[in-house]
């Protein structure tokens, strides 16, 4: 899976109330609605510079606080086609690959705001266009990049009506 687009930076403890404000999480259901406030807590403009495919690039700790799939659920819906940061939040890890939003862990350090990056999941590497560098990566584990390729958890159980992994069965 490769993934092209702009780098947009944010800090490290980025919390889900930052990614998603609970004011919006409450004030409706429509998540697509929702994405339209995604990083307004720290960025209020932050929609209107994004492009479909740009990449949220940050610290260490992002995701941490709430357990809900809202947080990365916006992120996907406002067409970032990634998350590349120092950590995740476990729960946040888990639920970006469940609703199909790809998350990398990595150095974070030497990408800048507006960096063109090329990102490929399945050989684990980062390309830094702008800078002309790579960062080497963990490959996802094919059960992760499955699951990703058909959307999340819940599209992979519509397109097979169980948890049917190839992946899993091609390591037997």
């Amino acid at each position: 899976m490769q993934l092209k687009g702009k780098a947009h930076i944010f800090t490290n403890d980025v919390n889900t109330d930052d990614i998603i404000a609970s004011k919006y999480k409450s004030s409706t259901t429509d998540m697509l609605e929702m994405s339209k406030y995604l990083m307004g807590n720290i960025d209020p403009d932050f929609v209107r510079r994004i492009a479909p495919g740009d990449f949220i690039v940050a610290g260490s700790n992002f995701g941490c606080g709430s357990s809900r799939e809202t947080a990365p659920r916006v992120i996907r819906l406002a067409g970032l086609s990634a998350v590349l940061a120092k950590g995740f939040a476990r729960i946040f890890f888990r639920n970006a690959i469940n609703v199909g939003l790809p998350v990398v862990e990595c150095d974070t350090d030497k990408i800048k705001g507006g960096d063109q990056l090329e990102v490929d999941l399945s050989a684990g590497l980062v390309r830094n266009i702008t800078q002309e560098t790579e960062i080497k990566i963990a490959p996802l584990p094919p059960v992760m990049l499955e699951l990703l390729n058909d959307g999340g958890l819940s599209e992979h159980f519509k397109k097979h009506g169980t948890f049917h992994l190839q992946s899993i069965r091609e390591e037997k």
